[in-house]
């Protein structure tokens, strides 16, 4: 799967630099990080809704939707497939495959994630 995104991700970074007539991806990309989150909280909606309806296939296209948008959205904002691999990877290194880091209430470390940031740090 890591490659299809990375084949989406270098192609939405092609068609990034292309003129907004000619391209949909150049064109949302055109529209600002604003439009671009606007367009991931949309779709991450509609991949709700097909999954709470039991509708598997617009639940499988509709997650294609929403990984072709957080994929124009990372290439704007410096973000790439290998990043958001490298947390993963860590995330499993620390917790296990499918756990993500608690976070406290206030969005500062937890006594559980402060020696992680101290080793990550040096």
């Amino acid at each position: 799967m890591s490659d299809s995104i990375d084949r989406l991700y270098r192609a939405v970074c092609e068609a990034g630099e292309e003129r907004p007539a000619l391209s949909r991806t150049a064109r949302l990309r055109g529209e600002g990080v604003n439009k671009m989150a606007k367009k991931v909280a949309e779709e991450a909606a509609e991949v709700a809704i097909e999954a709470v309806t039991g509708a598997r296939e617009g639940l499988i296209r509709e997650s294609a939707d929403l990984i072709y948008n957080l994929a124009v959205l990372w290439s704007a904002t410096g973000v790439s497939p290998e990043d958001v691999y490298a947390e993963m990877d860590r995330r499993e290194r620390l917790y296990g495959i499918a756990q993500k880091l608690p976070k406290s209430a206030a969005g500062e470390q937890s006594e559980e994630t402060a020696p992680l940031a101290r080793q990550t740090a040096r």
